[in-house]
């Protein structure tokens, strides 16, 4: 998960931060690409960001990253099967379990944003009329050699949202799968929620 760690907030869902309503009215691929340069001018011009200030990366994230995020979408696909014998109360506390683990998770990566550089490719084929897109990117780095990131966005009523992200091969969400699945199959739905909610609160802990 260290890679996972170091680019998936700063390169991939940190790409929305500076969405706004033109989301909406734009294709995934062109949203993308718009905002993948703003949020990288702008975080490699925060001085307290790039000097790992937690509160204010904490601040940076629930304020122009979060809203971006299909959380129920990306909960409910790593829960898989445990998703539908979990009652709504269940549900409704998982997502903000593992929103809060995603939000310290990111925070914890914007501090090192350097130099890159992401080149988009187009979509294939025009996303009129699906619910659901996939963009491809490439990460150009000043050293070591190019990382390759997917998106995998959903259409909502307020605009195009990231659901799931494959970086080096791996998917986001099937990552997860695994720790849900060994989980609750360990300890129940609830135990489960007891362990996200511990370990968000040793988190919390790093941002006092």
């Amino acid at each position: 998960m260290n890679i996972l760690k170091k680019y998936l907030a700063i390169l991939a869902f940190g790409t929305l931060a500076f969405a706004g309503t033109a989301s909406a009215q734009e294709a995934p691929d062109a949203l993308i690409k718009r905002i993948s340069q703003e949020v990288m001018d702008g975080v490699q011009a925060d001085k307290s960001v790039q000097a790992g200030n937690k509160q204010h990366l904490l601040s940076l994230v629930q304020q122009k990253i979060v809203p971006y995020i299909d959380f129920d979408k990306m909960t409910a696909m790593a829960a898989a099967r445990n998703w539908r014998t979990a009652t709504p109360e269940q549900q409704k506390q998982l997502t903000a379990q593992f929103r809060d683990i995603l939000i310290y998770t990111y925070s914890g990566a914007l501090s090192q944003v350097s130099d890159q550089k992401i080149n988009v490719q187009p979509l294939r084929s025009a996303p009129t009329g699906d619910d659901d897109a996939e963009v491809r990117t490439t990460v150009i780095q000043p050293r070591g050699e190019p990382i390759q990131l997917s998106y995998r966005l959903t259409k909502t009523a307020t605009g195009w949202k990231i659901f799931d992200v494959n970086i080096l091969g791996a998917w986001l969400v099937q990552t997860y799968q695994g720790q849900f699945t060994s989980g609750i199959q360990a300890s129940g739905i609830d135990g489960f929620i007891k362990t996200l909610a511990d370990k968000n609160k040793a988190l919390a802990a790093k941002y006092k």
